[in-house]
């Protein structure tokens, strides 16, 4: 495979990793862009209600349902990258085409189902009486675009495994400034309220996909996507899915712990409560999107490097990574703690609401950087085709230990701090472990 701009097999680490990085950066940060332009606009022109009714319960069951599927096409963006640091032309396109029908089929299944799970999921994580009728509304329409994201999330895949996350960036901005633009049509002129919320975040997604699709149809690269080749290759999906399924599980089990943690948020039946803790993850998704950002630049680098056979390369890249990771933790939580009250205060108008979200704040910023370690490391050991190991670890680190802490320290200790730590306490459990296995397996080449 004749070097380009997009290998990243090849020359200075740090500097091609932060060249491949910052474009995820931006993405995903114009992501999040919309996602407090959301808080904003329905804050502004509705009230708090409104707010909480499309965060908080309606959150942690997206981020189940829709993380999964995502996690689960991961598989194919470690394929893809592989297939491309390797020079596997034949691999990455029938990978792309199986894994885009699968997620077509998928997307359309979860939009019907959808329709039905969303009052009883929304009941059985005890969503606040009063926010009912705008949750279930906003959550239908909602997981009726499934199909685009679950498309685009692999279309960005595709583009990031080949080394090309410029392109993503360029589509995640038209998506943002569409999502705004459609925000304060639908919300503050036409007053449809929540839907209109829904309605607008849908509709950014197709044309986020439809640019991402058409770029792939027209390119003359080995991603090259086209319609008449979709098909279920069972080889294919067979492998995709021995290292998705680890991948969306794990997903799966930090979402169903943290609707354990909603659920006992709302067991306060306080909804100036249920939006504080909204605001607070509007506002420190500028954290989690950041170092998402690393996890999915170092796994896609560490694929193509796995791929190609260069297991030094791997190691450094994870080292560079993880010292890049930590300086920027550390200067992004110091930002967000100086600035949490004037910010709050643009859309949040109650002083308590405001207190409550500073105090939760505080419980989760100064021990971000304990996340720092599991999102790096697990991103170098998905990217070499490891996730089984890493899903057991999130299992009992994360997932048992936080159900655990809910049962037996929750109700002893029934305060916001007293929910909010259970955080920072499985995180470094959960590092701790995935540091010690991370070096067990470099030390063997990651060869299982």
């Amino acid at each position: 495979m004749a070097a380009d701009v997009n290998d990243l097999t090849t020359g200075v680490v740090w500097k091609k990793l932060l060249r491949f990085f910052f474009p995820i950066l931006l993405g995903l940060l114009f992501q999040q862009l919309y996602n407090i332009a959301d808080a904003f606009i329905i804050g502004y022109f509705e009230d708090d209600n409104a707010l909480a009714a499309v965060g908080g319960s309606v959150s942690v069951i997206t981020n189940l349902i829709i993380g999964f599927f995502t996690g689960l096409m991961s598989g194919a963006t470690v394929m893809i990258s592989q297939a491309y640091g390797s020079g596997n032309r034949e691999l990455l396109s029938r990978t792309l085409h199986t894994s885009a029908f699968f997620a077509l089929i998928t997307g359309l299944c979860i939009a019907v189902l959808g329709y039905f799970i969303a009052e009883p999921a929304l009941r059985l994580v005890k969503n606040h009486a009063a926010l009912m009728h705008d949750s279930v509304l906003y959550l239908r329409i909602y997981l009726s675009g499934s199909a685009p994201l679950l498309l685009y999330n692999l279309f960005q895949g595709t583009l990031q495994g080949v080394g090309d996350s410029r392109r993503p960036l360029k589509y995640l901005i038209s998506s943002c400034l569409t999502n705004i633009v459609l925000d304060v049509l639908f919300v503050g002129a036409f007053g449809w309220g929540v839907a209109g919320v829904g309605a607008a975040s849908v509709l950014s997604m197709c044309l986020c996909t439809f640019l991402a699709a058409r770029h792939l149809m027209t390119t003359d690269g080995p991603q090259r996507l086209c319609i008449k080749k979709l098909a279920l290759h069972r080889d294919v999906l067979k492998r995709i899915l021995k290292i998705g399924l680890p991948s969306g599980a794990q997903s799966s089990m930090y979402s169903l712990s943290n609707i354990i943690i909603q659920a006992a948020v709302n067991g306060f039946n306080d909804t100036g409560l249920v939006t504080a803790w909204t605001a607070t993850g509007k506002l420190d998704g500028f954290y989690w999107v950041t170092t998402s950002a690393f996890g999915v630049a170092i796994c896609a680098f560490a694929g193509q490097c796995f791929g190609a056979g260069k297991i030094d390369r791997v190691k450094q890249s994870m080292r560079s990574c993880m010292k890049i990771s930590l300086s920027v933790t550390v200067v992004l939580s110091a930002i967000l703690l100086s600035v949490g009250r004037p910010v709050y205060r643009t859309f949040i108008e109650n002083e308590t609401t405001i207190d409550n979200a500073l105090e939760i704040m505080w419980c989760f910023v100064p021990f971000y950087f304990v996340w720092s370690y599991i999102e790096v490391l697990t991103g170098t050991l998905r990217g070499t085709g490891d996730t089984f190991i890493p899903m057991i670890i999130v299992m009992i680190g994360t997932c048992l230990f936080r159900v655990a802490w809910m049962l037996l320290v929750v109700p002893r200790w029934h305060t916001i701090p007293g929910i909010s730590l259970v955080y920072a306490v499985s995180w470094a459990i959960t590092g701790i472990a995935f540091t010690v296995y991370y070096y067990r397996r470099s030390k063997r080449n990651f060869v299982a």
